[in-house]
């Protein structure tokens, strides 16, 4: 909407008997008036509307990686050179423009050639940028990409500007000499080396995020696991070790709960996992996987693997299955909640649960994650866009004419709403909740959307 003052040298009409003030009197009354009805006029917009905007291209420099990163809006390129990777941050808008680039270091133990220790891993976590590289961890400005602090570990954030890492301790002189091949069981330190001797003991640090100081330390007996502690309450870290199940004060250390953990079967628990607010903790040699509340630390369930398996198609739920179907466990009970086609994907989604067709057949249908009710038909979409902490699925799929259509669900939505096109795409995409980043031959596009 544009306002047009007219001559303001012109001598106004006069109506008498009133008093009428100049027209500049008006002026900031009109602008008033102006923007109270932009403001009616885009709450008046339909609720579906959507917003796609093509930004421009990111260039591919030679070496850069294969994988998209996205985090606090902005978008990552990696590129390998020797033992470290150089990271540089681009903002999409208003066109994708060079913010810094920083050398990241890589764990010592890392080949290049074989990338054994996994790509590069880039999250915005409040003022500060994590990166984890192999199984080292650097933490970053992510205005400037100045270096706060780094170390050869894999760290856990926990909310509150705080992190937790475990750390192997080894006799000194027992490295596993890989060149000489010689068979025996190796035990890994945190850095990923080889030990032919288990650990003298295992530390566990509560750490300050932005600075890398070591707030507290404790150490646990045996092989140890530790987690961030969700639901409610202060931020907490579950530890579990080779006999007990301990929560603690994410920022003190102090000792919350803890509880035994019984032998089952005659051998002590091997693996742990948190799933939202339920601790897994499996018996290996006894075929048993046990439910506890990460805060209450309660036993909840027990169940056995032996005859009831656990599908690996199955991304942040808890499943069993066999053959014929899988089934959906509710995790504070470890019950069947609903089942679904055992050539099902079933995966954590927009709030609900994503199903797909067998061997990347493509996405099929969005599913109530309590009861497996159907949400939203996904048919005609050829597959899932890789999020980045994004809220809604992102979807895509090749157009007739060539191309490739986007697509998004947001949670609770029935529905999916169509974002936008683009053409002569053949690479892989990812997205956040403002922007979808697609690979091409000259290196990244990107596109603005709103929903």
């Amino acid at each position: 909407m544009a306002l047009i003052e007219l001559d303001l040298d012109a001598p106004p009409d006069r109506i008498a008997g009133r008093r009428t003030p100049p027209p500049w009197r008006y002026r900031h009354l009109g602008l008033v008036v102006a923007v109270l009805l932009v403001l009616a006029a885009a709450g008046a917009a339909p609720a579906g509307g959507t917003f796609w905007r093509p930004l421009g291209l990111i260039p591919a420099p030679p070496g850069a990686e294969s994988t998209i990163q996205i985090a606090g809006g902005r978008v990552f390129t990696i590129v390998l050179a020797g033992q470290s990777r150089t990271l540089t941050a681009w903002d999409p808008q208003p066109s994708p423009h060079r913010l810094w680039s920083a050398e990241v270091p890589i764990s010592a133990t890392f080949d290049p050639a074989k990338g054994v220790f996994g790509p590069i891993r880039v999250q915005r976590i409040g003022g500060l940028l994590l990166v984890g590289a192999g199984l080292s961890s650097t933490v970053l400005d992510p205005d400037t990409g100045a270096i706060r602090w780094t170390t050869p570990n894999r760290i856990t954030p926990v909310p509150d500007g705080l992190a937790v890492l475990t750390d192997r301790i080894f006799r000194p002189g027992t490295l596993y000499d890989q060149e000489s091949g010689d068979p025996g069981m190796l035990y890994f330190s945190a850095d990923g080396r080889p030990h032919v001797e288990p650990p003298v003991r295992t530390e566990v640090r509560g750490l300050d995020l932005a600075t890398g100081e070591v707030l507290w330390t404790a150490t646990p007996g045996g092989s140890v696991t530790a987690e961030a502690a969700r639901g409610a309450g202060p931020p907490a870290v579950l530890i579990t070790s080779s006999d007990r199940l301990s929560l603690r004060d994410a920022r003190t250390g102090a000792v919350l709960r803890e509880t035994e953990l019984p032998e089952e079967a005659g051998s002590g628990p091997g693996t742990s996992d948190v799933l939202d607010d339920v601790a897994l903790i499996g018996y290996p040699e006894a075929g048993l996987q046990v439910g506890y509340d990460v805060r209450t630390l309660d036993r909840l369930w027990t169940r056995d693997l032996h005859t009831e398996g656990e599908p690996d198609n199955c991304a942040g739920l808890l499943c069993t299955g066999g053959d014929r179907e899988v089934r959906v466990l509710d995790r504070r009970t470890g019950k069947s909640a609903w089942s679904a086609p055992a050539t099902a994907a079933l995966a954590a989604r927009a709030g609900s649960v994503l199903m797909s067709g067998p061997d990347g057949d493509g996405p099929e249908l969005l599913v109530d994650g309590v009861t497996g009710a159907p949400r939203a038909d996904l048919s005609g979409w050829t597959g899932e866009v890789e999020g980045f902490d994004a809220h809604a699925l992102l979807l895509w799929r090749d157009e007739k004419g060539g191309g490739r259509a986007f697509g998004a669900v947001l949670p609770g939505a029935t529905e999916v709403r169509y974002l936008g096109a683009a053409d002569g795409l053949g690479g892989d995409c990812g997205g956040d909740d403002r922007y979808v980043v697609c690979r091409d031959v000259r290196g990244l596009r990107v596109w603005a959307y709103r929903i």
